[in-house]
């Protein structure tokens, strides 16, 4: 066994030395798009911005559509994961009504299911027995400590075995990650006694996922860093190609971002563009303190958990082991009342889902520790977690070189009555091809999921697919979401 590991541990590190050679061979080249949909969420595709910038657009609060109001729930329920499977949208959860150590024997996890992402019901499902009924929502009880913080997901490898359609991961530092699979997403086995992550903390939801980009499972967790006489929580990365064999971990890096404490991490591939890993992260600041014991009191929060607060921030990746942040600012900051101002709050769940034909959701856990904990909707339109946003007065955007397939260009984006966006192709060196000029663009006025850029001679791009380009985009108050080849 030990020299099975040996082997497949060498291997990943061979894989990792390919790829980042791979990755430096390709620098100053024309990124390769094909008619993958990108989003301008960072800097990755942009070469220049000349009066506009990017700008994060915060979700909307949509209202309750969860309270974790069972005996079996109650105020410390959390770590939540939206799965969507077909026509069913399932979001699990942690049960715990009373507070205590982590792995305890009174954490279940729970599941509630809705149609619309709006009106979520708990399926009784008679699985498990707790306080002395099995008429409960409870998909595991007794699994003390994977009911801690137990992260399931829908695994879309091709190939993969019937009965391992869902798989998930939950465990503390004694125990390490422990995995499981289910053929519905409810019964649930383990795969293996011994835990199949060792190195690391745990101590909050630990983030696996099949990534059809990288074509091997990842898993983000929760480790710690100290950064000189400072300690932070932190996140790690470790990759399987059979969810039972993991790669040593490695420390995410955030660039040149202020290290800062993210108790959640919450990576997942966005359901549009899989390629681009979302993280609506919670960020944690221990210590500063809003609520004083008298308003604790009142809101009835538990003593432990008011002197501390969170927001959420969002967090990119391509892959590997880096993180972008583009923006520091909160994604979704505390709402109105001190009851969002206390320990643990604001905590978003795990998978960002469609919830419209124009409308996505992200979800948040509130009122952490008292009695009217629940989970909270927040909207945003499709792909709209930040743009290139040029105002009244104009301004362009420059991609750096790159390659396409497909026959359109697809815009995502909005502008005012007297705003509007044009497109010039142009080659390598910023030479407008003939054709494709901003003289001969055709200005797009509007509000679009998904509209064809086009010129005096039509949509029509295909003589130029597989020849490196730049797009130069000239806008006046609009704002451009992502784009994708056809």
């Amino acid at each position: 066994m030990w020299g099975v590991r040996v082997t497949a541990t060498v291997l990943f590190a061979l894989a990792g030395v390919v790829l980042a050679v791979g990755a430096r061979a390709q620098e100053g080249q024309a990124v390769e798009i094909g008619t993958r949909r990108e989003l301008f969420v960072d800097h990755a595709l942009i070469e220049k911005l000349d009066g506009t910038r990017l700008v994060l657009h915060r979700p909307r609060q949509e209202g309750i559509v969860l309270r974790f109001d069972r005996p079996w729930e109650g105020p410390f329920s959390g770590y939540s994961t939206l799965i969507q499977d077909g026509r069913r949208l399932r979001m699990y959860y942690r049960g715990l009504p009373t507070a205590g150590s982590d792995g305890s024997a009174n954490e279940t996890t729970c599941v509630a299911e809705s149609e619309n992402g709006t009106d979520f019901t708990k399926p009784n499902l008679g699985l498990h027995e707790v306080m002395g009924s099995r008429e409960n929502n409870v998909i595991l009880a007794n699994a003390a400590p994977v009911t801690h913080n137990f992260c399931p997901f829908l695994d879309t490898r091709p190939g993969v075995p019937a009965d391992q359609r869902y798989k998930g991961l939950g465990g503390i530092r004694s125990s390490g990650l422990i995995a499981f699979a289910s053929p519905d997403g409810l019964r649930w086995r383990r795969l293996q006694d011994a835990p199949v992550i060792t190195e690391g903390a745990f101590d909050s939801q630990n983030v696996p996922f099949w990534s059809e980009a990288e074509q091997q499972y990842v898993c983000y967790f929760r480790t710690f860093k100290r950064i000189g006489d400072q300690g932070y929580r932190w996140v790690s990365r470790t990759t399987s190609p059979d969810f039972l064999r993991w790669t040593p971990p490695v420390e995410m890096s955030f660039g040149d971002a202020p290290p800062e404490h993210l108790y959640t991490n919450q990576t997942h591939p966005y359901f549009r563009a899989p390629h681009l890993y979302i993280s609506t992260a919670a960020r944690f600041m221990p210590g500063r303190q809003v609520v004083g014991a008298e308003e604790a009191r009142a809101i009835q929060v538990h003593p432990d958990y008011f002197k501390d607060t969170s927001d959420a921030v969002l967090i990119t990746s391509r892959g590997g082991h880096r993180y972008d942040r583009t923006f520091l600012e909160a994604f979704i900051r505390p709402g109105i009342g001190l009851q969002n101002w206390v320990s643990r709050t604001n905590y978003p769940a795990l998978n960002v889902v469609r919830t419209g034909d124009t409308e996505m959701s992200v979800y948040v856990q509130q009122n952490y520790g008292q009695p009217t904990a629940h989970i909270r909707r927040y909207s945003l339109r499709l792909d709209g977690f930040a743009s290139v946003q040029a105002a009244y007065a104009g301004g362009e955007m420059r991609t750096r070189p790159l390659t396409f397939r497909g026959k359109r260009l697809l815009l995502n984006f909005a502008t005012s009555a007297p705003g509007g966006i044009r497109v010039e192709i142009q080659d390598p060196a910023g030479k407008p091809l003939p054709g494709y000029s901003l003289e001969e663009a055709k200005e797009l006025i509007g509000n679009e999921i998904e509209r064809a850029a086009s010129w005096k001679g039509g949509m029509d791009v295909s003589a130029l697919a597989g020849r490196s380009i730049r797009l130069r985009f000239v806008m006046k108050d609009a704002d451009l979401y992502s784009m994708r080849f056809e």
